[in-house]
């Protein structure tokens, strides 16, 4: 999938998280790409974030940065 839809998606899950307070916002959109997405596309969105994420809201941008670390962390 093209970095512009993922962002596009990524975008639209934090649109719906942005009445909340930020914090939850950033931990809603993230949990919902965690549990939601396909591992094939959680891949090619952190990939698209390590090229500078690009078209990515801020709490998107903030939800993706925070799965990165996730899975570093289970990685190690």
């Amino acid at each position: 999938m093209s970095p512009e839809k993922l962002s596009y998606m990524a975008n639209q899950i934090a649109r719906f998280f942005a009445s909340k307070p930020e914090e939850q916002a950033i931990a809603g959109t993230e949990d919902h790409i965690r549990r939601f997405w396909d591992p094939r596309m959680r891949s090619q969105i952190l990939a698209h974030l390590e090229a500078g994420g690009a078209g990515l809201d801020p709490i998107a941008h903030a939800a993706v940065a925070r799965l990165k670390a996730g899975e570093s962390a289970t990685a190690r």
